[in-house]
């Protein structure tokens, strides 16, 4: 076999046989396929696009390119769930408890933040102590005792996507339904989960802005999941708006623990709910209005804040922080962001907003980068609500006293303002579920 004629099929149009693409994911990841060869692959998968039975072999050859979680010494259903990114998604802080309080099994890898997005490791750290590094002996013995463990990625899961992804992102290849399927399900099958449930942003603080896109990525993952045995659902959500009213690592963790006392915002709670019940639905075979039922009494009663601290404390993290969040460290600086003019805010740019997060310290640019758990962004105001000029509508948090005025601008100029009210947006457009459903 030659990566020649594989290329050559491909740019052809005609579809790789399974052979074909489990030579192309060895050979690229062992080295004996050179970057110029794998680039012009990838270029003809760009322009001729995959069958759904082409993307999810490779899926299932990059998921075994690495290491393969073994999830079978786990007493009882095991259930993920993968955001694609977006701004203020503290959504695993929350779902993992309550689906884990109602009796499923949470063996959650997660990944750091990178650019405008946050990283679910990353909130987990700001908790004093929190340790996000166990052995797998460790990670099972936990999720076996209280059903959740949270940690980082394994150094060698999915190296096939590693190397593939850094190759996309410099050949202008990233844009590519099933590229961007194929590297999110890798992972999550790599992940061992029966179980799993994908939230699909859309919008301008996510990675797919066009919904048509969104909705073509989440049935592909979905077909992906289901043909590779795991009953997979995806939510297709809003991400226009950054999600909640806090953006930062502590401050998420903050605005998490609010929601776990059935208090906070609205919109994050709504979708947090509906996440936890697609999840716990799948696990028990149960349908949602149940399940949906179940997921707000586990709220009520706080049993699933109850296991939000037992999580903390089973990784070394200072409990006391959940039960009085005046605990946390706070930034030097507090500055307040006054509305530039009278009237509606009627579009909020999610990126813009989280990048002057990361320029006040509370995301990465680069892998390596330090991030400042203190530092973020506390929304007063959102789309749709009426402002006056000279009130409060955002609060920043900082160590760094130079980098305010940057950060003001790009908030501000992520705004635009009206003087009617917009139309209220949708949270969540569609649902797509498992066909075994």
């Amino acid at each position: 076999m030659r990566m020649y004629d594989i290329i050559k099929k491909k740019r052809d149009g005609e579809e790789l046989n399974t052979a074909e693409i489990d030579f192309f994911i060895k050979g690229y990841t062992d080295g004996s396929i050179p970057d110029y060869q794998a680039s012009a692959l990838i270029m003809a998968i760009f322009f001729s696009g995959m069958t759904a039975r082409e993307t999810t072999d490779l899926t299932l050859a990059m998921a075994r390119s690495g290491e393969m979680m073994d999830l079978s010494l786990i007493d009882g259903e095991t259930v993920d769930k993968h955001s694609t990114g977006g701004v203020g998604d503290k959504t695993t802080l929350i779902v993992a408890p309550i689906v884990a309080a109602l009796g499923c099994k949470v063996a959650k890898m997660s990944g750091r933040g990178l650019g405008h997005t946050g990283g679910t490791v990353d909130k987990l750290e700001s908790i004093p102590g929190f340790k996000v590094e166990l052995s797998p002996e460790r990670f099972l013995k936990q999720v076996n005792e209280i059903g959740i463990c949270v940690i980082g990625q394994s150094g060698n899961l999915t190296p096939a996507d590693k190397k593939l992804y850094a190759l996309r992102d410099v050949t202008a290849c990233i844009e590519s339904i099933p590229l961007i399927a194929s590297s999110v399900m890798s992972k999550k099958l790599a992940g061992g989960s029966q179980h799993i449930v994908l939230d699909v942003k859309c919008g301008s603080g996510a990675f797919i802005k066009d919904l048509e896109d969104a909705k073509e990525l989440a049935v592909a993952m979905v077909k992906i999941g289901d043909m590779a045995g795991r009953k997979t659902n995806a939510v297709i959500t809003n991400m226009d708006i950054p999600l909640g009213y806090y953006i930062g690592n502590t401050l998420e963790v903050i605005e998490a623990i609010e929601i776990l006392k059935g208090e906070g915002c609205k919109d994050l709670k709504e979708l947090c709910f509906v996440l936890a019940s697609l999840m716990y639905s799948s696990c028990k075979g149960i349908d949602l209005n149940s399940a949906r039922k179940e997921v707000e009494e586990v709220v009520l009663t706080g049993k699933a804040l109850l296991k939000f601290k037992e999580m903390v404390k089973a990784q070394g993290g200072d409990v006391s922080v959940i039960d009085d969040v005046s605990k946390f460290e706070e930034s030097l600086h507090r500055y307040e962001i006054k509305a530039p003019r009278d009237g509606y805010i009627s579009r909020m740019n999610a990126e813009q907003i989280g990048i002057a997060s990361v320029v006040l310290g509370a995301g990465r640019e680069k892998k390596d980068d330090p991030i400042d758990y203190k530092a973020g962004i506390v929304l007063v105001k959102k789309t749709g609500d009426y402002v006056n000029k000279g009130e409060p509508i955002a609060i920043l948090f900082t160590d760094l006293k130079d980098k305010i005025a940057e950060a003001e601008k790009l908030y501000i100029n992520a705004l635009k303002f009206s003087a009617s009210k917009p139309k209220k947006q949708s949270l969540i457009y569609k649902i797509v579920r498992s066909i075994s459903e």
